[in-house]
């Protein structure tokens, strides 16, 4: 049994800029100095927007051999988001269907829509670790510095929840 079946899940500090893996509400790593998107984080509402969405989501994939050194992607955008962005005029009716039967159906949600996508959790990948350390610079993602990554990977698999708060 790996360390990634042990009820493990993620709580993202927006305001703390911290990420911690959690069992429980036990904390077992917390990782600290990360950076989210350049306009912070909140209602993602389109892509481009540079915005961090707030909510719940799970690890939709796993690329270990990103631009970014290590890229675990989001199930952005979850069914709350795309309510909303219906709600308010930003996505027609069958983007909202294939977002919800994704998530129905334990798959990626299209990452092609009008709310963006391929949002996660990264590392810098050769990235400046002193533009990292002193600005939020992603267009939406969180992310660490290659060494947290690593110390990250090891909880890490397909279906872990992570709440962005």
């Amino acid at each position: 049994m790996s360390k990634a079946d042990n009820d493990i899940w993620l709580l993202v500090d927006t305001h703390a800029f911290t990420l911690e893996v959690k069992q429980g509400e036990k904390t077992v790593e917390l990782l600290e100095n990360i950076a989210i998107g350049r306009n912070g984080a909140g209602l993602k509402m389109h892509r481009g927007d540079n915005i961090t969405p707030i909510g719940t989501y799970k690890i939709g994939w796993i690329n270990q051999s990103s631009a970014y050194y290590r890229f675990f992607g989001l199930t952005y955008p979850s069914v709350d988001d795309a309510s909303i962005a219906l709600k308010q005029g930003v996505i027609d009716p069958f983007t909202f269907d294939s977002i919800a039967f994704a998530h129905n159906n334990n798959r990626v949600p299209p990452q092609n829509t009008l709310l963006g996508g391929q949002i996660g959790i990264h590392g810098l990948g050769r990235g400046n670790e002193k533009i990292h350390k002193t600005m939020n610079w992603t267009h939406g993602c969180i992310a660490l510095t290659n060494p947290q990554i690593d110390r990250l990977s090891k909880w890490i698999k397909k279906e872990v929840v992570v709440e962005v708060r």
